[in-house]
């Protein structure tokens, strides 16, 4: 019993530490597709962004202007995104695809040009931990909650101001228009294409915040590819939690409970390859059995032509 009772704490840490990304991101993927621009490409912006904040934070030697990088290029490639989509009505699908293979690929161009060479780069500068006094001694939760660095207190914010904004604000409310109608938005004279670069522009923003944690939260530098397919865990976490900033909250803490699980235990018992391959096999189960179910917004993914 004892022995249990000593595992939650780092089993929550644990829990909050791997949602955390998945979590800002699928947030604001939310903005993107109740707009009615559907964002594959969140694996790419989560990389760039990753990437753009540990060059930025090493080059100033603050995390703070990593922030800023990460942010920026987070905003830069949703607008390309929004550009291709939204006035040039291409595929969303490939546009998605592309802006993902580019992330993928540009990285390691770039740090070969910096640094000399390809994989990783130096260490850079992280966020320390910031312990909130009384909360963090709370028996069990408080030091996995209230002893965290900022994306996380950030994230805690940002999850109910996006319930707010979607769902008690006339900007929420014409965005979740836009994604059911457009043509009724347009009617009511309200610019679709604005509201769709604006829904696309939040996700992105917050993909780069969320990939920015990974390089600077989880460890202090970036590696190539060190996104993962959390990009994809963060859609699948948004289609679980119906489209909804606290569904998709949730199913996001369920992901990341499971790597977390996968990480203490799994190496007890089976392969290592075995245990992280368990967050995926649930992406793929909850694709398929709650995915077939879940109504996305009406307009999802058809470009809008004012007539």
């Amino acid at each position: 019993m004892a022995d249990f009772v000593g595992q939650i704490t780092p089993l929550l840490s644990g829990t909050i530490s791997n949602a955390t990304p998945l979590i800002l991101t699928a947030v604001g993927a939310v903005f993107s597709e109740r707009s009615g621009v559907m964002n594959i490409g969140l694996e790419g912006m989560m990389l760039i962004s990753a990437f753009a904040g540990a060059v930025g934070g090493y080059f100033a030697g603050s995390v703070w202007v990593g922030l800023l990088f990460a942010l920026l290029a987070g905003l830069v490639f949703a607008l390309i995104h929004a550009l291709m989509c939204v006035t040039f009505e291409a595929d969303q699908i490939i546009s998605g695809t592309a802006i993902n293979l580019l992330a993928l690929a540009a990285p390691g161009f770039i740090m070969l040009i910096i640094f000399g060479h390809k994989g990783t780069t130096p260490t850079v500068p992280n966020f320390n931990n910031l312990s909130i006094p009384l909360l963090s001694r709370i028996p069990f939760a408080g030091p996995a909650l209230f002893d965290q660095d900022a994306i996380v207190y950030i994230m805690y914010l940002l999850i109910p101001l996006a319930y707010f904004v979607l769902f008690k604000t006339s900007f929420g409310l014409r965005l979740r228009a836009t994604g059911e109608s457009p043509e009724s938005v347009d009617v009511a004279g309200i610019s679709v294409s604005r509201m769709r670069y604006y829904g696309v522009a939040i996700s992105g923003v917050m993909a780069g915040l969320g990939g920015l944690y990974l390089s600077t939260g989880l460890l202090s530098a970036f590696t190539e590819n060190m996104t993962g397919g959390r990009g994809f865990i963060a859609l699948a976490a948004m289609i679980f939690g119906r489209w909804h900033p606290i569904g998709a909250t949730l199913a996001a803490l369920l992901f990341g409970f499971a790597e977390a699980v996968a990480t203490r235990y799994g190496q007890g018992f089976v392969p290592v390859e075995f245990s992280q391959m368990i967050p995926y096999v649930l992406t793929i189960l909850v694709l398929a059995g709650v995915g077939g179910r879940a109504i996305p917004p009406a307009a999802i993914g058809r470009p809008y032509r004012k007539e």
